[in-house]
């Protein structure tokens, strides 16, 4: 198939396009390099041996129809779009303009170019803080403008008759490609893995876990941690069953707490990572784990890769972007 992935440079967009070359499909990104760099073209090209179309481009720019004019695109992969939940919290305007215009400006291309097939990168912050692990039929109520923003685009989605419309509610990303040459670099880190590693390499002095009065085995925040790699492919599988409006959790369907992630870090890499104790962050709840069979069953979708080869990739990843931004 022919496939457009927007915010394809970006962390989890990249993987994806790696992935779909794999499976034998044709990729175009568009992605507007605002919290991403050129050269993860450069280096995607490098690891697939292909020469991949890009377009730098805003999906709010009038330009993205001749884009679908240009191109017959079979099917799009959308992951562009504003992320992080606490500025979510604290800049809530610009996370409802931002995510939801560039949506609904690229399903107006999408309609132009008689594309009515899309898989959309969603998140399990669109649910409402209970007991995990969570189903798809899990009561959706997002506490944070980010998850709002992401339902908000889902419903978009379902409402869409005779289009073909897939969300993706995967749970938290981690590690990176066994090349070592794409990775986690968001611009303003705010995940734990990114945060953990930059103290680990000497960039951060030290890493702030924010609240330990959660109500987990260790106080600190529970998640469902997903292998990046795995993600992608779940992006591929996903793809390749398009049929009318589904709705996925992607997650290994196992918790970890922060404390835990932090020391099994530790304990395989031998680094020394300094932490201090901060309040809660708005937005963040206590435990937040996938109920997975939904995607075993109809996807063949399962998680391969344990939580140490997503600690490792990572640490690897950022020791390699280090010396990146020291040339």
């Amino acid at each position: 198939m022919n496939i457009l992935v927007t915010g394809g440079l970006g962390y989890i967009g990249s993987h994806t396009v790696i992935e779909l070359i794999n499976a034998g499909h044709k990729v175009t990104i568009v992605d507007n390099l605002s919290n991403s760099d050129i050269s993860v073209h450069h280096r995607l090209n490098q690891i697939t041996q292909n020469d991949i179309e890009f377009i730098e481009m805003d999906l709010r720019d009038p330009l993205l129809y001749m884009v679908f004019h240009e191109h017959q695109f079979d099917a799009v992969i959308h992951f562009a779009g504003l992320k992080s939940v606490p500025e979510s919290v604290s800049e809530p305007i610009k996370y409802y303009s931002h995510n939801l215009h560039t949506t609904i400006n690229l399903l107006n291309a999408m309609e132009y170019g008689n594309c009515h097939s899309i898989v959309f990168s969603s998140s399990a912050c669109v649910y409402a803080p209970s007991d995990s692990p969570l189903t798809e039929e899990s009561k959706t109520a997002p506490n944070n403008p980010y998850g709002q923003t992401k339902l908000m685009a889902e419903e978009i989605l379902r409402s869409l008759m005779g289009w073909n419309t897939t969300s993706l509610r995967y749970f938290n990303p981690v590690g990176c490609h066994e090349s070592g040459l794409i990775g986690d670099d968001p611009k303003v880190p705010a995940n734990l893995m990114p945060c953990i590693t930059k103290v680990a390499t000497g960039e951060w002095e030290s890493l702030t876990v924010f609240g330990t009065d959660y109500d987990t085995r260790d106080g600190t925040g529970e998640r469902d941690y997903i292998h990046v790699v795995d993600l992608a492919k779940g992006h591929v599988a996903a793809l390749e069953k398009l049929e009318g409006h589904q709705v996925f959790n992607l997650g290994t369907g196992r918790g970890h707490t922060v404390l835990e992630v932090l020391q099994r870090f530790i304990t395989l890499t031998g680094e020394r990572v300094e932490y201090t104790v901060g309040p809660r962050r708005e937005g963040d709840i206590d435990s937040s784990i996938a109920n997975n069979g939904k995607a075993k069953k109809v996807l063949n979708f399962e998680c391969e890769k344990p939580l140490d080869d997503m600690i490792l990739d990572s640490y690897r990843w950022q020791k390699y972007a280090m010396d990146l931004r020291r040339q």
